[in-house]
């Protein structure tokens, strides 16, 4: 859960800050012309790293935020694990569209920071929550309108759809599809506990915006592909893209 409440504390600011916060050995070692015997010593005694495992999960319960232990298929670990891999996949997407030098690889590291506080706010159940607890994982409503205006902006540069889509179009417009299907999922996973209440319903929101915003990103992408044939590949006659009929 520490990684997800990090993201939870330290908003966007935070993830954008890792490289410094997690990166120690990229920091000036000393200002220039400072002799080694004149920098201040290190203590003596070695600190101790913290190990990655704690072995606290291994009879299959896991904590939340609020320090509750659940099952690890609880509804709020899927939703929690779902949403970890829609980053995971994004990143891997980013990879990708670096080497095509695509416009939108910001935003796309800006929503990674933002499912890092989706993840807080998943993981800090509103049955077992304090209003403290509630304060610093409150996920705001600005991301979700972000977003639409993202999705206007680059649909206003695409042709209009008419008929069902193959995920296809080239390396980086492939991932994106697959981006968008396991936002989906991450969506359908997150719908139980805004019905219940035990999570903001601006999660569930922004989560169904950012499939749309996936979408759009994955048509561009493959309209800019060097592979237009594969684009050809729809049902003619439809109407609509399987993607507009989900919503």
């Amino acid at each position: 859960m520490a990684v997800w409440v990090l993201g939870g504390r330290l908003g966007l600011r935070g993830c954008f800050a890792a490289g410094r916060l997690l990166c120690p050995r990229f920091q000036s070692r000393g200002s220039p012309g400072v002799e080694d015997g004149d920098r201040p010593q290190p203590p003596s005694k070695t600190p101790k790293i913290p190990k990655i495992y704690t072995k606290t999960g291994d009879k299959g319960f896991s904590s939340t935020f609020t320090g509750e232990r659940r099952p690890k298929d609880d509804q709020v670990f899927e939703a929690l694990g779902t949403t970890d891999e829609l980053s995971s996949a994004i990143g891997f997407a980013m990879e990708l569209i670096a080497e095509k030098g695509h416009p939108f690889a910001e935003e796309l590291e800006k929503i990674q920071c933002s499912l890092q506080d989706v993840g807080s706010a998943l993981a800090t159940p509103r049955s077992s929550a304090r209003e403290a607890h509630l304060r610093r994982t409150t996920f705001e409503s600005g991301r979700i309108l972000e977003l639409e205006q993202w999705i206007d902006k680059y649909s206003s540069q695409l042709p209009p759809l008419t008929a069902f889509i193959l995920p296809s179009g080239g390396k980086s417009s492939a991932a994106l599809h697959f981006c968008r299907a396991v936002c989906r999922r991450a969506e359908r996973r997150v719908a139980p506990l805004v019905q219940m209440g035990e999570t903001d319903a601006n999660v569930g929101k922004f989560l169904n915006r950012l499939s749309d915003y996936l979408f759009t990103l994955a048509r561009g992408s493959g309209c800019r592909s060097i592979l237009p044939a594969r684009l050809s590949l729809v049902f003619p006659g439809v109407g609509s893209s399987a993607e507009r009929k989900a919503t």
